[in-house]
């Protein structure tokens, strides 16, 4: 995960608040696990560490999946899209990616 981004993530499209949507996915079954969403420290914590960092908007503060739960996402690849605005992360996942215990937070469905 420590190679070179082939882009300059400065030139990634963050919103009016610096953030930009992950959608974070199993390597392996491409299983969607979760929405998160990360500033440009928290992508470059990621890059460097080849952990998922992400920024949280409700405390305000950065957080390492897993720190606390050991549900840790270790990173295998991170792209983004046609338009720059979205980030798709895909990752060896430890244990449960959802803080409900699911495996995923999409469990659920609408119709």
């Amino acid at each position: 995960m420590k190679r070179k981004p082939e882009i300059n993530i400065k030139t990634l499209k963050f919103d009016k608040n610096g953030l930009i949507p992950a959608i974070i996915q199993d390597y392996k079954d491409n299983e969607v696990l979760m929405v998160a969403y990360m500033n440009l420290e928290s992508l470059r914590r990621t890059i460097k560490l080849g952990k998922a960092c992400y920024w949280s908007r409700s405390r305000q503060e950065y957080w390492v999946k897993g720190e606390t739960s050991g549900h840790f996402q270790f990173v295998k690849s991170v792209a983004y899209d046609c338009d720059l605005d979205a980030l798709l992360i895909k990752v060896r996942q430890v244990g449960v990616a959802c803080h409900t215990g699911n495996r995923s937070c999409f469990y659920r469905r609408l119709v």
